[in-house]
């Protein structure tokens, strides 16, 4: 057997530092710094005392560093008349994300699974309605919803809160999921349905463990989205159910006396700890779920 001959690549080898890509570089490390420079000034001064912090030093890094402020905005912060920190917000979202995404991701997988293989009666019509409805701001519906919700008894409650977010979640994960799911193969769904398979079971047993890429993505969007939500927290989930973030406005802005800036930038790097985790923890299966079928259809 006579080897094969490798063929070189002719021309000039490209040089590895250009004034093109000298460019780029600067251009990713200036944006880098632009976005990083807020977390850096954030979390420098949730370790400063307040001595430190009236010098006016922002950038400066802590000469003695304490985490007597995450302590205090954890555990003893006050929320308007109540001072229990932000842990209390930090329970009632658990709460309120947990139920939120399991609903909404099982309800719109199941949505898009019916769209994309059983051709119902109007799926085009009703995918079209769900689409406007996606990007209709949702300030629109509050009215309505309170009244609706008010007359039956579930406003003001963790029910509540729960269902407007898996109903305003529907359309976005009807999208993702009927999307994923007009990608794969025809002929899957046709040999489960000759094997005697029915709806639910080529959903169980089929569809879904090949969606594990695009559950990624959407517990990721869900996760994301409940968590860092405000208005709808503020509206619908009722006085003892505050989300975190309806908590961090409440100690930022019902401050009384000396503002405690370490205090804020610590229940703010604490507020946002659960979608940053998500971020890190899952971002590359994000990329890959994304680029699996998400835009396409």
């Amino acid at each position: 057997m006579s080897a094969i001959a490798v063929t070189q690549p002719a021309g000039m080898r490209p040089r590895r530092l250009t004034p093109a890509r000298i460019g780029v570089y600067a251009f990713l490390i200036v944006t880098a710094l632009f976005f990083l420079t807020p977390l850096y000034v954030m979390l420098v001064t949730s370790l400063k005392p307040m001595e430190e912090i009236r010098l006016g030093a922002i950038l400066a890094l802590p000469r003695a560093p304490t985490l007597e402020p995450w302590v205090k905005a954890w555990s003893a912060a006050c929320t308007g008349l109540r001072c229990d920190g932000i842990s209390v917000g930090f329970a009632n979202s658990v709460k309120i994300l947990v139920p939120s995404v399991v609903a909404s991701i099982a309800v719109g997988s199941l949505t898009g699974y019916a769209l994309s293989f059983w051709k119902v009666r109007g799926a085009g019509l009703l995918f079209g309605a769900l689409m406007i409805v996606a990007f209709v701001p949702y300030q629109i519906f509050i009215y309505p919803l309170v009244r609706v919700f008010a007359f039956a008894g579930i406003n003001n409650s963790i029910l509540g809160i729960v269902l407007i977010h898996t109903i305003f979640g529907l359309p976005t994960m009807t999208l993702l999921f009927r999307n994923y799911f007009a990608s794969l193969p025809q002929e899957l769904f046709k040999a489960a349905r000759v094997d005697g398979a029915g709806f639910f079971r080529i959903f169980w047993s089929v569809m879904l463990p090949m969606a594990t890429p695009m559950l990624i993505v959407a517990v990721i969007l869900q996760v994301t989205g409940i968590w860092n939500d405000f208005i709808l927290g503020l509206i619908f989930a009722g006085r003892e159910n505050l989300p975190m973030t309806v908590q961090l406005n409440n100690i930022v802005n019902s401050t009384q006396g000396e503002r405690a800036y370490n205090v804020d930038m610590a229940a703010t790097i604490l507020t946002a700890l659960v979608p940053l985790a998500v971020y890190f923890a899952s971002g590359r299966w994000f990329v890959r779920g994304i680029a699996a079928g998400a835009v396409k259809g």
